[in-house]
């Protein structure tokens, strides 16, 4: 099946700018809906005014973040090589490759949850979790996790496999649906079943049901005019697919593993001062992902378009992609920035009428918003050399923004500077993989104009 009409005149002859916002703005929309449903759990429990359990979902954010790597790692990957079989003309790979990523993504998420839950005695201590807050971790992984866990990755990969073909307005809109979803379920079942931290899960877990369930029916719908497999049959590992979709993806889970124990260590070394302190973390890192969204909603959305024009050998449409993208995501990324710089106390006051709480929260935001900029540029760089098919690139650097910078320096900030010096380690570890960055993309950028100037 190839690519449809409409998305091969998109992805090869419509004007960049235009191509760009077509892919890259419903997929920013959509990320940010979830940042923001995500952000709804935070700030309805933090309605309650009880810090504990604001801290437990905090405590309990790094192994949800696990299963974003986990959907990044067949998604991405499969969505890469998806974008690059069509633009090569070789629409079986890409129906492959998409069938693998929905029976692997299942497979691991089932087995992810239930092992988790399983262990939760163990991985909860681990974590940070305390007395306190032991309880309220558990009754939070048992929905978003041990049932959860399935339809969370399941959601993410369906959107980056329609995203792949160049349907962006409905790989958000299906995200969307669920975001939205979210957060008209938290009251509901915070305050009106009073189910408190337990159901906030529980409406997480149900709108990620929600988002599959539309990625299904769509997929159903235009079945004999996708590329998108639903067939057990066309999960083939010949050809080496399965290689080049891990590999492909690796760097997106990476950077969410490492991010996994990023959080982890940051919370383990707020935890030594207060639970309040843990809370303020946990909202300024809610608030901060708005910027992340943006630059991943940007990389994420113009993936297949760069994918596309690299396999069809259209260099000078591919980098004026990338040059649009730069643009356009460095433009939002400072405005977000001074946003959320200024506006830090009043924020994270409508999270938690807790003084000592918006008292970390604030200036933990601050000191975190300012590496939006970085962030920007170090994603798209990490995005383009997983849409040409690179692998060792993309996961150094993913490595470095997460886990291979940040965690020492949290432990030589804490050293230097105790407990505000801990979140100094973000944008120090951010700044400098940003540097790493561009001096492998500036390399490459030439390769490229090369073979421009050849062709």
């Amino acid at each position: 099946m190839q690519a449809s009409k409409d998305n091969t005149e998109l992805f090869a002859r419509s004007s960049v700018p235009r191509a760009v916002t077509a892919l890259a703005a419903p997929t920013v929309v959509s990320q940010l809906i979830t940042v923001v449903y995500n952000m709804a759990d935070t700030f309805f429990i933090g309605q309650i005014g009880d810090a504990n359990q604001v801290a437990a979902v905090s405590l309990c954010m790094p192994m949800f973040i696990f299963l974003t790597g986990l959907a990044n790692l067949l998604g991405i990957g499969s969505a890469s090589l998806m974008a690059r079989s069509l633009g090569a003309g070789e629409p079986e790979r890409a129906r492959r490759a998409s069938a693998l990523a929905v029976y692997a993504s299942l497979l691991v998420a089932v087995v992810y949850g239930a092992e988790l839950y399983a262990l939760s005695p163990l991985a909860l201590p681990a974590v940070g979790a305390d007395e306190a807050t032991y309880g309220f971790c558990r009754d939070y992984v048992f929905w978003t996790i041990a049932l959860g866990a399935a339809p969370t990755v399941l959601s993410q990969v369906l959107a980056h496999l329609v995203r792949a073909e160049g349907y962006a307005q409905e790989a958000s809109a299906g995200l969307m649906l669920g975001g939205l979803l979210n957060i008209a379920l938290d009251p509901l079942f915070i305050f009106a079943f009073h189910m408190e931290i337990a159901g906030a899960a529980l409406a997480t877990m149900l709108s990620n049901v929600a988002a599959v369930a539309f990625f299904l029916a769509r997929i159903l719908r235009r079945r004999k005019g996708t590329a998108v497999s639903l067939l057990p049959r066309d999960v083939q590992l010949e050809g080496r697919i399965l290689r080049e979709v891990l590999l492909v993806g690796l760097p997106s889970c990476a950077m969410n593993l490492m991010g996994v124990l990023s959080n982890i260590t940051l919370n383990k070394l707020l935890v030594f001062y207060s639970n309040e302190a843990v809370a303020g973390i946990g909202v300024a890192k809610k608030v901060d992902m708005l910027s992340f969204a943006v630059a991943t909603g940007m990389s994420q959305g113009v993936l297949p378009l760069i994918g596309y024009n690299y396999a069809a050998g259209n260099v000078k449409r591919m980098l004026a992609a990338i040059r649009v993208t730069f643009l356009m995501s460095l433009g939002v990324a400072v405005l977000s920035s001074v946003l959320l710089f200024t506006c830090a106390g009043p924020i994270v006051r409508s999270f938690i009428d807790d003084a000592r709480t918006v008292e970390y929260g604030q200036y933990f935001q601050r000191v975190i918003c300012i590496t939006g900029p970085c962030i920007s540029v170090t994603m798209i760089v990490i995005t383009i050399f997983q849409a040409t098919g690179h692998k060792g690139r993309p996961l150094l650097l993913s490595l470095l923004r997460k886990g291979g910078l940040d965690i020492p320096f949290m432990f030589l900030m804490n050293a230097l500077l105790g407990l505000r010096g801990i979140v100094w380690a973000t944008p120090i570890a951010d700044f400098l993989a940003m540097a790493a960055a561009l001096c492998l993309f500036l390399p490459f950028r030439r390769e490229l104009q090369k073979q421009l100037s050849k062709a």
